[in-house]
């Protein structure tokens, strides 16, 4: 796979993302965003699964109290 190819574990984890955030009765990214000090595009695309870091994923597994391996199997990967 090179790097211009889609990695469908990128688009299972920015699902999840979105997922979680509903489940937790936000229908907007951007209250989400803001309720959580998340700077709204950054969080925005996460959920795209655009431009995603570790470290952003580490702080919305801490926001929903989720270990890397709850939000793995969650996300179906």
């Amino acid at each position: 796979m090179d790097e211009n190819t889609p990695d469908s574990r990128t688009g299972k984890i920015a699902a999840h993302i979105k997922k979680l955030r509903e489940e937790a009765g936000y229908t907007s990214h951007e209250s989400f965003a803001y309720d959580h000090e998340i700077n709204r595009m950054q969080y925005w695309r996460l959920e795209k699964g655009a431009n995603m870091r570790l470290s952003s994923l580490y702080r919305i597994l801490d926001i929903h109290k989720l270990t890397l391996e709850e939000f793995a199997k969650g996300a179906g990967i």
